[in-house]
């Protein structure tokens, strides 16, 4: 019964209720008609190309009000303000979100987290020899590759197929790479979106990479912890509000923490920083999903919280590092 009653295990609901309703939208618990109404209503954040599931990635907009509304400021002179009220209102809403979220988007309800996690148990199952954590130097080269994915995928490109500089191709690459794209439509059985395009070189590309990606996620979350996780390019989005979050990941430990190491290894997204001695201090970093694996392996009393505004929702201690760890080892045995 203690196996049902950790963090990760109340993470796992609440990520595969999410899944199902993302992926098979708000008719899987209700009456087709009022799952149709809530699924169309809710900012469930999941594929659009996922006919079943809620609403849309906050990505789609963003790709589209470059490609039609910010480039016209080039092409047809349209004053910035008008041009760029859409993509306003979108990044409100991600505030928005984030203030009540922050990052426990990512750790607790994304659908394609949720998916690599499943792989990477399924790897650890079938005995696979895992990589306990990625090198500092690694992580420090893969970090600026989200960047460059939200930067050009999601704004530089759009914007120049709206000025005419590229192909209608290039309208919404990122969407026709996403990992999220194949795997959400693959779970309701719409195979449609794994194909190799032959309208031209443009399309072929970006069809070809999408399944390259999407493989190559699954061949590595089989060995790796969250591989596409760190380079998605929600992250850069969430980092520009993160510091507004009212859920936060707090230290604590100027006398009590070793540097032991055990946070790290926890770590699913191997932020070495959290490591560093701090005292009372909001540690969330930009690649921080909050999935509170770290407070779970923390074996110091109130080292690592969960704070919500200014209530503490969750501490580390002796008593629960004990428990987390033998049920670590029973899992992995």
């Amino acid at each position: 019964m203690d196996k049902l009653l950790t963090l990760t295990a109340l993470r796992r609901v609440i990520q595969l209720t999410a899944f199902v309703f993302f992926v098979y939208g708000a008719a899987f618990f209700t009456t087709f008609y009022t799952g149709d109404k809530l699924t169309q209503s809710l900012p469930a954040l999941s594929c659009a190309y996922d006919q079943s599931g809620g609403d849309f990635c906050t990505l789609i907009p963003l790709q589209h009000q470059m490609d039609h509304r910010v480039s016209t400021i080039f092409t047809q002179g349209e004053k910035v303000l008008p041009a760029l009220i859409g993509t306003l209102v979108t990044i409100a809403t991600v505030a928005a979100l984030i203030l009540v979220l922050n990052k426990a988007f990512c750790g607790w309800l994304c659908p394609l987290g949720f998916f690599q996690e499943t792989v990477g148990m399924i790897g650890t199952k079938l005995g696979l020899t895992q990589l306990v954590s990625l090198s500092r130097e690694t992580v420090t080269k893969i970090r600026p590759i989200k960047w460059f994915i939200f930067l050009f995928l999601v704004l530089i490109f759009p914007i120049l197929t709206g000025i005419g500089y590229l192909g209608h191709e290039w309208g919404a690459p990122y969407c026709a790479v996403c990992p999220s794209r194949i795997m959400t439509t693959a779970m309701t059985g719409d195979m449609s979106q794994i194909y190799i395009s032959q309208a031209n070189g443009g399309y072929f590309a970006l069809s070809l990479i999408a399944d390259l990606l999407f493989g190559l996620m699954i061949a590595l979350a089989l060995f790796v912890r969250q591989p596409f996780c760190r380079i998605c390019p929600i992250l850069p989005m969430q980092t520009l509000f993160k510091k507004i979050g009212l859920l936060r990941l707090v230290k604590n430990g100027s006398s009590s923490c070793d540097s032991c190491g055990n946070c790290i290894k926890a770590c699913p997204m191997d932020i070495f920083e959290i490591q560093e001695r701090a005292e009372n201090k909001n540690i969330t970093h930009s690649d921080c999903t909050l999935c509170g694996r770290c407070i779970e392996f923390c074996p110091h009393e109130g080292v690592m919280n969960f704070k919500y505004g200014p209530f503490t929702i969750l501490s580390s201690s002796k008593e629960s590092f004990k428990k987390r760890t033998k049920i670590d080892k029973w899992w992995k045995g």
